[in-house]
């Protein structure tokens, strides 16, 4: 798959660059002689989205819905999430946390919870 077509794949999916997210969309628009309008067209032509094409409530763009063929080709082909760190796991693990604790704080609070639940 051509890395366009994968990108507009992604992005019609609400996809991040590794195939990760929760499909919470299955479209993309754009107008003839656009940038991504060919790469659109050729997703057309492989079976992975359906064009509906100079639709009134786009200001005449095209409007291109992924097939459940084009669901599964974004996946397959998205690249694996890189590795991450334990350090920056826990770091993340802490900011989606969202205390209002500082991050030291934080740590020596899960460390204690850790030791607790091992009881």
């Amino acid at each position: 798959m051509k890395p366009e077509h994968l990108d507009i794949l992604q992005h019609s999916l609400g996809l991040d660059q590794n195939g990760r997210g929760t499909m919470h969309r299955d479209h993309f628009v754009t107008c003839e002689g656009g940038e991504d309008h060919a790469a659109c067209v050729e997703l057309v032509e492989l079976g992975f989205m359906i064009r509906h094409a100079n639709v009134s409530i786009f200001g005449g763009g095209d409007f291109f819905r992924v097939t459940a063929a084009g669901k599964k080709a974004a996946v397959e082909n998205s690249p694996a999430p890189p590795k991450v760190s334990r350090g920056k796991q826990r770091y993340s693990e802490y900011l989606a946390a969202d205390s209002s604790r500082s991050f030291g704080d934080w740590l020596r609070l899960k460390e204690r919870q850790r030791r607790e639940a091992a009881l």
